[in-house]
């Protein structure tokens, strides 16, 4: 598309014949060497070609396999999850104490960690979850050597703080992922069933599994039965003794530890709440609260004790579904880019060493899911192109052995592709997929026109008689 927009305004006036081009003519005197070579050894130049070819399947097969390649977003974004159940005041903490660490990187320019959630429905973020934007310097200022992926290992050595379980990406690109998976690093598990407790150990044994894999950089199962819930439970009983009902103590339990909003503050166009509840030392351990009074109608007031039972019990501090089921997420974060190879060897080694509940799935989302989407597409797309490629040649050869000629010639265009790859360490990708197919249909092209030149200069010397010997078809081919 780009070559013959350029052809417009580059290939103008007199334009030279290939004799008189100097560049045509350097082409040419390297390329006629060569030529005669492989048509005085026809046999051992397709031998080696062949051999060529069958080299190059072996590091095709032990290439990667990731979505797209990394975008350097020239950002990054710290994403560590907590345990559930943690404190507003041990999370801002906790916050606190990761910017500080990351801030005093020399690559870093600014930090700025957010944790909670908004009033809305589009920021389903737990307080369990850290959101950090890091700001890095200028790359012209970085030590020689010095790489995006060598300072996240950095960071990652410093920031390593108990019960956080680090993840490091980029803004832009979990932004993306969590919209559409809600799986925010490269590798993850989504388990789904009827019970949130078994969902809960099945995470727990799968999470130990993974991290003793080589290749696991991290890996964190959801706790969903993780949070700390004070469980008040009237006894109706002792409660009607005193003259009160379920909603009297309910009431005293909402407004003093829950807190309830008595009235608003205007400020300006703003508008805001004012709740009331009672002081923190006189709600911050059970004790406490089985001590605050409640009001009778008899003028008198009784310690909550008296009416209820108070007790600390696990239960879901987020409940989430899909596909009318519950699930638990496990976060995996990988070293390298090849997550296909990756969730091969994690697969195996689930279906190995976890028996999965009765009524428990199991499937493998994050970057993954996209890639396998992705490679069943170009399943379908790859030998459609190929065969609309084939019955274009035969449309225009009208030639079965020409068309197949030109076939032929594909796999020898992408084995300088693969090789090229293995050097560079690249992964296969959706991006290399399409341009190995543009690549295939270049070297068609390419295959065309040299089998038309070649049919013209056959056709020609045939005409005029010169095609007496092997060397005069020789001959016409170096034409």
């Amino acid at each position: 598309t780009l070559i013959p927009v350029l052809m417009v305004y580059l290939v103008r006036g007199r334009i030279r014949s290939e004799a008189k081009n100097p560049l045509s003519r350097l082409f040419i005197a390297l390329y006629r060497p060569l030529l005669r070579g492989v048509l005085r050894a026809p046999l051992l130049t397709l031998l080696l070609a062949i051999a060529v070819v069958a080299a190059t399947v072996f590091p095709a097969q032990k290439l990667g396999s990731e979505f797209m390649p990394p975008l350097n977003e020239g950002d990054l974004l710290y994403m560590p999850t907590t345990p559930p159940g943690i404190s507003i005041t041990k999370a801002k903490e906790l916050l606190q104490q990761t910017n500080k660490l990351i801030a005093a990187h020399p690559q870093v320019a600014h930090v700025l960690g957010k944790i909670g959630r908004a009033e809305t429905a589009t920021d389903p973020a737990p307080l369990s979850m850290i959101e950090t934007t890091i700001i890095l310097t200028d790359k012209s200022t970085w030590p020689p050597g010095k790489t995006l992926e060598t300072i996240i290992r950095e960071l990652d050595a410093t920031v390593r703080l108990p019960g956080l379980t680090n993840a490091w990406t980029m803004p832009i690109k979990t932004r993306i992922d969590m919209l559409a998976t809600g799986i925010k690093t490269p590798v993850g598990i989504k388990l789904m069933g009827p019970d949130l407790a078994q969902l809960s150990k099945v995470g727990t044994r799968i999470e130990a599994a993974l991290r003793r894999l080589p290749q696991t950089l991290s890996a964190y199962a959801e706790r969903v039965v993780g949070g700390n819930f004070i469980d008040v439970e009237v006894r109706r009983d002792d409660a009607a003794r005193f003259g009160l009902t379920v909603a009297d103590v309910q009431d005293v339990v909402r407004s003093a530890i829950g807190g309830m909003n008595v009235t608003q503050t205007v400020e300006g166009l703003e508008r805001y709440p004012v709740n009331v509840r009672f002081p923190r030392e006189l709600r911050n351990n059970l004790q406490k609260l089985r001590a605050i009074p409640v009001a009778t109608p008899m003028g008198h007031t009784v310690p909550l004790a008296q009416v209820a039972d108070l007790g600390i019990k696990k239960g879901p501090p987020m409940i989430k579904s899909e596909n009318a089921r519950r699930t638990a997420w496990i976060f995996v974060d990988i070293k390298g880019g090849d997550v296909g190879g990756y969730v091969e060897e994690a697969r195996r080694l689930v279906a190995e060493e976890i028996k999965l509940p009765a009524g428990v799935s199991l499937s493998w989302s994050g970057q993954y899911e996209y890639m396998a989407r992705a490679k069943r597409r170009l399943t379908i797309v790859v030998p459609l192109t190929l065969g609309i490629v084939f019955l274009l040649l035969f449309i225009h050869f009208r030639n079965i052995t020409a068309s197949l000629i030109v076939m032929a010639s594909l796999p020898f265009a992408l084995v300088g592709g693969i090789w090229l790859m293995v050097a560079l360490d690249y992964n296969l990708s959706v991006a290399v997929a399409v341009g190995f197919i543009a690549l295939a249909g270049l070297a068609a092209e390419t295959g065309v026109v040299m089998l038309v030149y070649l049919d013209e200069a056959y056709e020609r010397h045939r005409r005029e008689g010169r095609l007496v010997s092997l060397a005069a078809l020789r001959e016409a081919i170096m034409e």
